[in-house]
């Protein structure tokens, strides 16, 4: 087969949500079938170079380069099915999708970004920001959200985003800067023990080195921030941000150029207008005692 990757033009295009999917999900089929980049070589006669370019999303993989990838893995039914139609539409930008309709095994590709990524900063106008989330306060707030849900689903969704939190741990972890709405803090989720441990636990996080956490105080008014929550990812790299605004409809992924620039400038304004980050902590901690 030996496919040679295209030459890079003088500005490569950075990849697009659907390709780092692509790639990632690539990735993970061939971990999974405990196969190094050479042993797939090997088996395909696909060169070391394209394999290592195909998950690092720098190309889009050929369509007969792909078969045979899949074909290696053992991928079949809905999950190569999904694999390939990522495939023909890896260069469309932006993308709506409900998480219910992910791949086998509910592997989020907001997760997956996520866990790539170097840096997030998370605006969030009525919950706890996920990675901050107590156990008992995630679960409340699932019940809530999807009344409902059963309980294997909700306990899923629990042991999913506390697994996120490993982010915020090890050698080099994910650099978080999150920006809160009073009404956030303010509001009764599951309980008054509840909401008084979640509170205690974000005076705790916010005291970490690579956590910066601020909180904009009712008395701030009218903001910038008030449409919705979302969040920005950063990769360190060329590669641009993703903004991701969850939804009723399922996440959206907003990749263009002045999107981009605009939540950017939307963040600045957020960080302006909230508290300190020890104003903040002092608001969280008068707000837990008052429970």
């Amino acid at each position: 087969m030996g496919e040679i990757a295209p030459l890079s033009p003088a500005r490569r295009q950075p990849p697009t949500v659907r390709l780092r999917r692509l790639a990632a999900e690539l990735r993970r089929l061939r971990e999974e079938a405990g196969l190094s980049q050479a042993e797939v070589g090997e088996k395909t006669d696909i060169n070391l170079a394209t394999l290592h370019r195909i998950e690092a999303a720098k190309t889009k993989p050929q369509l007969r380069t792909l078969n045979a990838l899949l074909d290696v893995y053992g991928a079949t039914g809905s999950r190569r099915t999904a694999l390939m139609k990522l495939q023909k539409e890896a260069k469309q930008r932006g993308w709506l999708h409900g998480f219910e309709a992910d791949l086998p095994g509910k592997y989020s590709t907001y997760i997956g970004l996520e866990a790539e990524a170097q840096q997030a900063i998370n605006y969030e106008s009525l919950f706890i920001p996920g990675l901050l989330q107590t156990e008992d306060y995630a679960r409340a707030v699932i019940r809530g959200v999807r009344p409902t849900i059963t309980d294997d689903e909700a306990e899923t969704r629990v042991v999913a985003r506390l697994q996120r939190q490993a982010l915020l741990e090890g050698d080099t972890p994910l650099r978080l800067w999150a920006i809160l709405d009073q009404a956030a803090l303010s509001r009764t989720v599951g309980s008054e023990a509840i909401m008084r441990d979640q509170l205690t636990h974000l005076v705790r996080q916010a005291k970490r080195p690579r956590i910066t956490l601020q909180v904009i105080p009712f008395s701030a008014g009218a903001h910038s921030g008030m449409p919705g929550s979302f969040i920005v990812l950063k990769f360190g790299t060329d590669d641009p941000d993703v903004i991701h605004i969850d939804s009723m409809a399922g996440g959206l992924f907003l990749e263009k150029e002045a999107d981009i620039q605009r939540y950017n400038h939307i963040c600045e304004h957020l960080r302006a207008v909230a508290l300190s980050p020890n104003d903040s902590a002092a608001l969280i901690a008068s707000l837990r005692e008052d429970r």
